[in-house]
């Protein structure tokens, strides 16, 4: 009997994904545990291993498409010793199904507005225009767009009100969408008609930007899934979130000795390589996992019935990637050594490079740590990520004099910024957190004893 490969969910708000790569070829035997394909979300890439036992009949999905919705047909298998060839002719058609559904769903279930209610005005005479131009958008701001073209949008970030429809009675469908990605059939912002001090502007349109700028002075890269969705819940968090941010310098005299002494005293592996060797970011993170523990009020998570009160101390920490960022999450990291916490770090921050992260290794979290000091940056506030209710912003260790009993000094300072949401953090608790996260780094014997 024929069995059906569905594209996976390798997590819980995942929708579509990548099949990058065919890991068995069609004639294939297959056993339960065997790693079929590689699937790449915004975020990783994943091995997709297969659970029941058989042969592989039919690739339908070839690698290296793109956007595969979940749970659509991306192979089929038949049990040992059934016919492969005949599974393989039957679901030889099975790709055109999906492409028939989305032709329905944007042409036979087109329902033409209701009428809204008319208003008493000046007749004006109806001016000619070509059949292919958009129908006029239906009065009273209301938007009719098909399913498909409303999930599109979504995805997308576009807002489905600066789209020119193209269907039928104006509605908005797949390919209007499309259009609006490369910065076509996108309506002017209405004229703005603030007239009160301080009223803000409107936003840009894609439009009107693109006509800032000469036609073939620039190249339009699409956005990938990984830049959308760091897009969206940052706009999200920064719309919706009230936060503070509160700055202290820390003196990392102690801390720098401290790091030497340990990083000179690690032992050799095998092939004569040190065993562990710390950063200024081990000790940051080990910081900021005691802090949380001394601090717990702070080590929450806001959601709208209730406050989450986490146990351990989860801290993600910032990867910056060439097509966009990630943070990977050091579990428990108030339990582990600094030499665990360095190497677990670079182990993971190695695969989140390679894409090869599991959704458990970078979602979640209690909080964050986004360290630009190498970077040569002196000190900036970072953006928090949700569901979490904070996140550490680390500038630099630099040479700055200070004044120590009466006598201006050099020291090694480093300024750090901690974001907050108000809705969960208040100001005198945030405080309270910053002001342990400083007591530990400068003094790091403290995270050893």
């Amino acid at each position: 009997m024929a069995t059906n490969i569905l594209m996976p969910a390798l997590s819980p708000t995942m929708e579509k994904g990548n099949l990058a790569k065919w890991l068995k070829k069609e004639g294939d035997a297959i056993k339960s545990g065997d790693v079929l394909a590689e699937i790449e979300t915004d975020k990783a890439t994943m091995e997709y291993e297969a659970v029941d036992e058989g042969v592989l009949a039919k690739i339908i999905i070839p690698e290296g498409t793109q956007d595969v919705a979940v749970n659509s047909v991306i192979a089929v298998m038949v049990a040992d010793g059934e016919d492969v060839k005949s599974a393989a002719s039957s679901a030889a058609s099975a790709p055109a199904a999906p492409k028939a559904e989305a032709a329905k769903t944007e042409t036979t279930k087109v329902e033409p507005p209701k009428a809204e209610p008319a208003k008493a005005a000046p007749a004006a005479p109806a001016a000619a225009s070509p059949a292919a131009k958009p129908a006029a958008a239906p009065a009273g701001g209301r938007i009719f767009a098909s399913p498909l073209a409303k999930r599109l949008a979504k995805e997308a970030g576009i807002d489905l009100g600066r789209v020119a429809g193209t269907g039928p009675h104006g509605r908005v469908i797949a390919r209007d969408i499309d259009d609006a990605k490369a910065g076509k059939g996108l309506k002017a912002a209405p004229a703005s008609t603030a007239t009160a001090a301080g009223t803000a502007a409107p936003a840009m349109t894609d439009a009107q930007i693109l006509g800032l700028y000469e036609e073939g002075s620039y190249e339009s890269v699409p956005h990938d899934g990984m830049r959308r969705t760091i897009a969206q819940r940052l706009t999200a968090a920064t719309n919706s979130m009230p936060t503070f941010y509160l700055t202290v310098d820390c003196d990392l005299g102690k801390l720098t000795a401290a790091r030497e002494d340990i990083n000179a005293a690690a032992g050799k592996d095998k092939d004569g390589k040190p065993l562990y060797k710390l950063s200024v970011n081990d000790f940051v993170i080990k910081a900021m996992a005691l802090a949380l523990q001394k601090i717990p009020e702070a080590n929450v998570s806001w959601t709208e019935a209730a406050m989450l009160k986490h146990q351990h101390s989860d801290i993600g920490v910032a990867v910056a990637l060439p097509f966009g960022l990630i943070t990977p999450i050091i579990r428990n990291a108030e339990l582990k050594s600094l030499s665990a916490i360095s190497n677990e770090m670079k182990e993971l921050a190695g695969r989140a490079k390679a894409k090869k992260l599991k959704p458990h290794e970078y979602q979640g979290g209690t909080t964050s740590v986004s360290n630009l000091g190498m970077y040569g940056i002196k000190d900036f506030t970072a953006v928090i990520n949700p569901p979490q209710s904070s996140i550490l912003a680390v500038g630099a260790g630099e040479e700055r004099a200070v004044v120590r009993n009466g006598v201006i000094v050099p020291a090694t300072i480093m300024s750090v910024t901690l974001s907050c949401d108000h809705r969960a953090i208040d100001g005198a608790l945030g405080a309270e957190l910053i002001g342990a996260f400083k007591k530990l780094i400068e003094n790091p014997v403290m995270m050893v004893v």
